[in-house]
């Protein structure tokens, strides 16, 4: 059974009609006797979400275990053949996991509500080492069904790490193999903390895998923590989830995770799958198999958890219940200290993070941090999300956790003048270059934020007019330009080192760190804050973007910026807002609609979704109309109806600064209280207040971006 089944198995001339469920039946049956349903479904890099909840901004997500578990459910009831399994980076990623758990020998909630919802294997992730062997240990004993790491195994004896590689499943007389496999760069990663283990490539584990398994499964399935394609080019395809297929023709199903990406595709008759992070979705496989348990057809899907509501049961679980109660009052009752002020600056434009496009405070306080802890010349530190941020107020662990979500210990190592601009170098290939015309500045796609790193202790300029690799200039050390065979002392992060500086060759490969930090950066972040609270934002500026002209005052910058953050063009993240795309977006900027005429006027969406419009722009554009009237000012508002408005419409507004206010305006010689939105000292009201100042002789309905206005 185990020769080449790619070359001989056939899809059916004929496409198989849809299974018919028969209940409480052990054997679900498809529209022709004899044939078999099997439905695999996958999870992977759930990263510790169970409940749905971000404990940073203390609010529930439409995302987590909770609601997996009601969507397994579901299947199950329709397809008793299903079988449940996870690709790995389960333990690691929120507060609860790492900052509460990971020092414990309490239950894990993570693996008690696996236990709970039945899976029937677990595969490592290369995150699930972050806390040492010890602790991992602990973990899988608590485990009540298998943990798969067919490629790790201990050095001094040969022997599996979980004593596992494999399980073979039965269902309904179908025997579904399932081998489990890891990346193999977890030393590069977790160095000393994996020293005892021995990681072989994937695609040879897999292969003694299904040699040892032979005739015993009618199904292969790797699920793999790892991507299609490989991280390290030195690996030579060990890493990468590709590989096993390409050498193992044998494996009818692959899983893949590590990348937090989704995939569904076929490979030949190979079904491909894999999830975003977070238990965001569920990977769905659907084996049709005829009655000599071949496959005869297969598909395969991602199911987003959306609109899935969570199971009381999972989030009622004794161990999830107290880890949830233990994580917010963690979070939430321990303040830490306070801020004067918001660090971050405000976007310019909505989506666009104002942190990565200038030196700020948030990225000042992490780096002066880490200098302070390593003693370090230069240090270096990423914003890993962009909406991370330091509110004013009092703070608690939770801010603490958005502005530094990983659990990175801090290394010292020792850098010329020439590898530190290397390092720089690549870091700033996170942005596109700007050419002409270009009114914003965006960043590359192909580079994931968290890849963009800030210096401290040097100063330096990042000259977007020219191409990656050429753009880092002026760097000076204390006062000097840097020299390329100066050496000093660089601080960064355990995972930058290894993935970054190593993986790159930005450093030579037997650099050895000078220090290494007994805490995490984030533990450095909370004692400084409780030191020096309350704290205040500095910027020292030691960096900036040159090379790029943004046009500033040019009017036609404003007005897209205005489309963008009225939710009318895309964010320009990855690509540059363009003075070629006015005259084609400026269409864009019509709102009102009044018999079938369309202009645009100034209008304001406030945080709850409701539009205020200029009141003298809606007497502009209804001058010629039978609901006329007029606006002026004497001491106050007044409104005259039957009087046409003589003013023009004025510009869009981008960005300004409102407020709410209440206001006694003059109607027809009457005193009429309105709640309007004020800018710039002009008054702004809704469609609804419209209708009532004109004494109902007209309908505004606001929808889609649109105020559609008929006179009667």
């Amino acid at each position: 059974m185990m020769q080449n089944r790619r070359s001989f198995r056939s899809i059916l001339a004929v496409l198989l009609t849809v299974a018919m469920l028969v209940s409480m039946a052990s054997v679900v049956f498809a529209a022709d006797a004899g044939q078999k349903q099997i439905t695999i479904l996958g999870t992977s890099d759930v990263h510790g979400n169970i409940w749905g909840y971000s404990y940073e901004n203390n609010k529930e997500t439409t995302d987590g275990l909770a609601r997996v578990y009601t969507y397994v459910q579901q299947v199950r009831a329709e397809n008793p053949n299903t079988i449940l399994v996870d690709a790995g980076d389960s333990i690691q990623g929120t507060i609860m996991t790492d900052d509460i758990y990971s020092k414990s020998n309490a239950d894990h909630p993570v693996i008690a509500a696996m236990n709970a919802m039945k899976y029937d294997a677990w595969t490592l992730g290369n995150h699930e080492f972050n806390f040492g062997l010890d602790n991992l240990k602990t973990v899988i004993s608590q485990a009540k069904f298998p943990v798969l790491a067919a490629n790790i195994t201990y050095k001094d004896t040969g022997k599996l790490f979980t004593g596992a590689g494999y399980t073979i499943l039965d269902r309904s007389g179908v025997k579904i193999a399932v081998i489990g496999v890891d990346t193999p760069n977890i030393p590069t990663w977790d160095g000393a903390k994996v020293a005892k283990l021995s990681f072989a490539p994937m695609a040879d584990a897999v292969k003694a895998c299904i040699k040892e398994i032979g005739s015993k499964a009618d199904i292969i399935m790797v699920c793999a923590h790892a991507g299609l394609t490989g991280e390290f080019a030195d690996q030579k395809n060990a890493d990468a989830a590709q590989a096993i297929l390409d050498e193992n023709p044998e494996v009818d199903v692959l899983q893949v995770g590590h990348y937090h990406t989704t995939i569904a595709n076929k490979d030949g008759n190979v079904v491909i799958g894999g999830v975003k992070n977070g238990a965001v979705e569920v990977a769905r496989f659907d084996l049709t198999l005829d009655d000599k348990n071949q496959i005869v057809d297969s598909k395969v899907s991602t199911v987003s958890m959306k609109d899935v509501e969570p199971s009381a049961e999972i989030r009622g679980l004794a161990a999830v219940k107290t880890a949830q109660d233990k994580t917010l009052d963690y979070v939430n009752k321990s303040v830490l200290g306070t801020a004067a002020v918001t660090f971050q600056p405000a976007n310019e434009i909505k989506g666009l993070p104002a942190g990565k496009l200038q030196d700020t405070a948030v990225m000042d306080l992490i780096n002066k941090v880490q200098l302070a802890n390593s003693g370090a010349d230069v240090s270096a530190a990423a914003l890993f999300a962009d909406t991370s941020d330091i509110p004013a107020g009092q703070l608690t662990y939770a801010n603490i956790f958005n502005i530094y979500k990983f659990t990175n210990v801090l290394y010292k190592i020792e850098v010329t003048g020439a590898q530190l601009k290397a390092y720089m170098e690549w870091s700033a290939a996170c942005y596109n270059q700007w050419k002409t015309g270009d009114l914003s500045i965006s960043f590359n796609k192909d580079k994931p934020g968290y890849l963009y790193d800030m210096f401290a202790g040097v100063n330096y300029e990042i000259d977007l007019s020219q191409p990656a690799g050429s753009r880092i200039k002026n760097v000076t050390f204390k006062g000097q330009p840097l020299k390329d065979d100066q050496k000093l002392t660089l601080a960064v992060n355990d995972y930058r080192f290894s993935s970054g500086l190593l993986k790159n060759k930005l450093v030579p490969a037997d650099t050895k760190k000078i220090w290494e930090s007994s805490q995490s950066i984030r533990d450095m972040l909370v004692s400084y804050l409780k030191q020096n609270s309350p704290i205040k934002p500095t910027v020292d500026n030691n960096w900036k973007i040159t090379g790029v002209d943004l046009q500033t005052s040019n009017p036609d910058r404003a007005t897209l910026i205005s489309l963008v953050n009225r939710g009318l063009l895309a964010v320009p993240y990855n690509t540059s807002l363009n003075v070629s795309d006015v005259a084609k977006d400026k269409a864009l900027l019509n709102n009102v609609s009044v018999n079938g005429t369309v202009s645009a006027i100034a209008e304001y969406k406030t945080a709850d979704g409701v539009c205020y419009y200029r009141l003298r722009d809606l007497a502009a554009v209804l001058k010629d109309t039978a609901a006329a009237f007029n606006v002026d000012w004497n001491k106050g508002v007044v409104v005259t109806n039957g009087t046409a408005y003589t003013a023009a419409i004025t510009a869009v507004p981008s960005t300004a600064v409102y407020n709410m206010s209440k206001i006694t305006a003059t109607v027809d010689g009457k005193p009429v209280s309105l709640d309007t939105l004020v800018a710039a000292g002009n008054n702004y009201i809704t469609a609804e207040q419209l209708t009532g100042l004109v004494g109902g002789k007209l309908t505004a309905v606001q929808a889609d971006s649109l105020l559609t206005i008929t006179v009667q």
